[in-house]
């Protein structure tokens, strides 16, 4: 019985597709959304299009509008400026209606006929099936080298082991994307957020093509900014909901520091020879004690933020899988429509 809600659960998709200047590729891309679209109602699964324009200034936002007269199954939403890959992506899982949401790239380098595989993964009892390239068609140094890196570093800090958490094509439930609001890049671990919350996370293989019209948008440029992400995304999903406990911590060090230049101080004005103004350690003793007081400070007013934050809001700092009654199985609270995914900013 279990095993058929979910396949019920997932016979409708919403494929989102953000495009930055994609002229060249977008009548290749929408003939490829016509095949798979087709093939997935021939599998029984309704499927809609929603394709990004994320403030293009070449041909793209006319080819979209024209391509909607003809293709009932697909959405065209135009952005007003450039906001970035994460802000469009998160446009289209805001306008998304069906159960499964699966992005991809507009570039042609994902197939959108892989939409389907991903789709049948999540019929095996999963919540996010993630693309994994493996025979990945881009250049060694700027891109395979940089991603390989980045893959083995948020694996091993998050401890959700995945071969390519760079690749945009993906599968997640509708109630996943449930309370993720995503900012800067930061939609490359929307598996890390799912998993920390308990959902099922598995990886399929999927075809990468050459890019063959227009350039690449993203370079080793992004190094950094995954790094910096993935050290945001992991505090908060360590410290979120108790902040006093990071900035606590590093006050309390930040004051026995204070307490150890102070005896320092003392042992040398007594038997180091030494007066107190001979050293840095009265100002070291002074600047410790104070940069604690202000941390354990700062950890007060985020822990009154937080508090604040989950009463006035009414989030729930757990997730509820399924509810079990007289030997039947239910699933939680059903998700929201995710048009108002401004509400929460991270996961619980």
């Amino acid at each position: 019985m279990y095993h058929d809600e979910i396949l019920d659960r997932t016979r409708s998709v919403s494929i989102v597709v953000p495009c930055y200047n994609e002229a060249e590729s977008l009548p290749h891309l929408l003939s490829k959304l016509d095949a798979a679209v087709a093939d997935l109602a021939a599998h029984g699964i309704e499927a809609e299009a929603i394709l990004v324009d994320d403030g293009s200034h070449d041909g793209s936002p006319t080819i979209l509008r024209d391509a909607t007269g003809t293709r009932p199954y697909l959405t065209a939403i135009g952005l007003a400026r450039n906001f970035g890959q994460t802000a469009a992506l998160s446009a289209g899982f805001d306008a998304a209606r069906s159960q499964v949401v699966v992005p991809l790239d507009g570039d042609l380098q994902n197939d959108p006929a892989d939409v389907r595989s991903l789709v049948d993964k999540l019929d095996q009892g999963y919540d996010v099936v993630s693309g994994w390239r493996r025979h990945r068609q881009d250049t060694l140094i700027a891109r395979k080298i940089p991603s390989w890196l980045a893959n083995v570093l948020i694996s091993a800090a998050s401890g959700v082991r995945l071969h390519d958490y760079g690749c945009t094509l993906k599968a997640y439930r509708r109630s996943v994307l449930r309370g993720i609001h995503l900012y800067g890049e930061m939609h490359r671990f929307i598996p890390v957020y799912a998993a920390h919350r308990g959902a099922r996370v598995a990886e399929v293989e999927v075809s990468h093509h050459p890019r063959q019209h227009g350039q690449s948008k993203y370079g080793l440029g992004r190094v950094p900014n995954v790094v910096l992400d993935l050290l945001l995304s992991q505090m908060l999903w360590k410290y979120g909901t108790k902040p006093m406990h990071i900035f606590g911590k590093f006050g309390l060090l930040s004051m026995l520091a204070s307490l150890l230049f102070f005896a320092m101080m003392v042992w040398y004005k007594f038997w180091g020879e030494k007066d107190f103004v001979e050293t840095p350690l009265p100002l070291l003793v002074v600047m410790a004690f104070l940069v604690g007081c202000l941390s354990i400070l700062m950890g007060l007013l985020a822990e009154i933020t937080m508090r604040t934050y989950y009463e006035a809001s009414q989030t729930a700092t757990y997730v509820v899988r399924d509810i079990c009654r007289s030997g039947q199985v239910s699933e939680g609270p059903a998700a929201p429509p995710l048009a108002n995914s401004q509400q929460v900013g991270r996961p619980d």
